[in-house]
């Protein structure tokens, strides 16, 4: 007795389920004939024409000029260790705790043509390894990223306070 109660329970819930899907299918399309006829009266009706505006021409900054004003620089209160003399804007590609590490990445720059110094940090107690130094922001960038493009990624601007 049970087993047909049970059964008759699961042949009535397969019905049930089975009636819904019908009716999801219909809805689904109704809704697709219906879509397909605002498509066909869209396409039949008149497409009025829309004036042409032409855009109004301004004067963009450059490129290089808006990454001038946005380029980032660390003022520090720094004092010369070696080299010819810092300017206003200075480009670091190292730091470091030691002297004696500043002094090998120096003479590598030294190297390689810069005119490389060392400045200290005594607020951090860094030695900052310097590549070029310049009067304008300008300059330095473009110097920044030469060096970024090359062999020091981690080049970064310094304004002497």
């Amino acid at each position: 007795m049970k087993k047909i109660t049970v059964l008759s329970m699961g042949m009535c819930a397969v019905l049930a389920l089975a009636s819904c899907g019908t009716s999801k299918e219909s809805a689904y399309k109704k809704a697709y004939e219906k879509a397909q006829q605002q498509e066909q009266q869209a396409a039949q009706a008149p497409v009025a024409q829309e004036p042409v505006v032409a855009p109004l021409e301004t004067q963009a900054p450059s490129d290089e000029q808006t990454e001038v004003d946005n380029a980032t620089v660390r003022s520090e209160d720094v004092s010369l260790i070696s080299g010819s003399g810092l300017s206003s804007y200075s480009v670091v590609v190292g730091s470091f705790s030691l002297k004696a590490n500043a002094e090998g990445l120096a003479s590598t720059l030294k190297s390689a043509g810069y005119d490389a110094q060392i400045a200290l940090n005594t607020e951090r107690n860094m030695y900052r390894v310097v590549a070029s130094t310049f009067a304008d922001k300008a300059a330095a960038v473009k110097s920044r990223n030469q060096l970024r493009a090359g062999k020091y990624p981690d080049a970064w601007l310094l304004l002497k306070k």
